[in-house]
């Protein structure tokens, strides 16, 4: 098969590899899907990168988790996957990806292989931060960096759920993008009051935030929570995060710390069902951003590392 790897971590460009390793063979339990979309991760470049001082799983890694492709156990049915490099050493950037069979989610006929190889790491995840903690129909969820991966999903899903949806965005100008349908106030976080200017759209705080960067928000999250209010944080920028420990004490909020990879299975396939769902019905939609053929894999692992555009970075596999 045709396939990306590395056998060491490094830059993008200096350890990843494309030529024609073996095909993977599917154990007991699991099945074989051909890839035709493959979708990049910060995850899957940190894990390249060694980042935290993270060394080689295995001797060699086929990077990437998400992808989507057809199962050809399931007389060619097409299939979304999740996890594929999970403690595992074969991703999805490569023709051939093996995966438990319950990570092989069956796609709509109408839904496209871009948007199903866009759902795994951010959609479990967002799925997550919005119902781990329970149902949010009639509550009040503030949703930091909407317009991220994660942070988009989230809000759609919140929505669905019959939360009244607040959110975030860093600067002015990234209002006009924020999706009306579905966040009912947004604010910037460059104006003057942002704590204010959410108080003033819940008077009462609120009961939910969901969060992306909590050593830079840690305190305006204190400032606009409800009382038992949960604070669902997947990300921050400082390792060793300071949190305004008494006044969240004092207001009897829960700190809910999500790793994708090791969410309990149970809800990762009641997820995956939930995801497909809402896809399927129009109520999740996934913005992709640029497009990458597998030969330029390591210009898509920049991109990402970057941060730079918006959108799904994805990797399309030849067929």
């Amino acid at each position: 098969m045709l396939a990306s790897w590395y056998d060491d971590q490094g830059p993008a460009a200096d350890v990843l590899h494309v030529g024609e390793p073996p095909d993977p063979v599917p154990g007991p339990g699991e099945v074989r899907v051909r890839v035709t979309v493959s979708g990049v991760n910060p995850g899957d470049t940190k894990k390249r990168r060694g980042w935290l001082g993270s060394s080689m799983p295995f001797p060699r890694v086929v990077p990437h988790s998400d992808g989507a492709g057809v199962d050809a156990r399931r007389v060619g049915q097409r299939v979304w996957v999740y996890g594929a490099q999970s403690y595992r050493p074969f991703g999805t950037a490569a023709q051939y990806t093996v995966v438990p069979d319950h990570q092989a989610v069956p796609l709509p006929d109408h839904l496209s292989d871009e948007l199903g190889a866009s759902l795994g790491i951010p959609g479990i995840t967002a799925h997550r931060t919005v119902f781990a903690d329970g149902p949010v129909d009639g509550q009040l969820v503030l949703v930091r960096g909407v317009l991220g991966g994660v942070g988009s999903m989230a809000a759609q899903l919140a929505h669905s759920a019959g939360a009244t949806v607040i959110a975030t965005v860093r600067r002015t100008a990234d209002l006009s993008r924020v999706d009306a349908a579905v966040v009912s106030h947004a604010v910037a976080l460059d104006t003057g009051e942002p704590a204010a200017a959410i108080r003033s759209y819940a008077p009462r705080g609120v009961d939910r935030i969901i969060e992306v960067a909590l050593s830079d928000n840690a305190d305006l999250d204190n400032a606009v929570a409800a009382n038992n209010a949960v604070i669902a944080a997947y990300a921050t920028r400082t390792d060793r995060t300071e949190i305004p420990f008494w006044p969240l004490l004092f207001n009897n909020v829960t700190l809910r710390l999500l790793g994708s990879d090791d969410f309990p299975a149970d809800a990762k396939r009641q997820a995956a069902r939930d995801l497909t769902s809402a896809a399927a019905v129009g109520a999740l939609t996934v913005a992709v951003g640029e497009r990458h053929p597998l030969d330029d894999i390591a210009k898509a692992h920049d991109h990402v590392d970057a941060r730079g555009g918006h959108g799904r970075i994805l990797v399309n596999i030849p067929q």
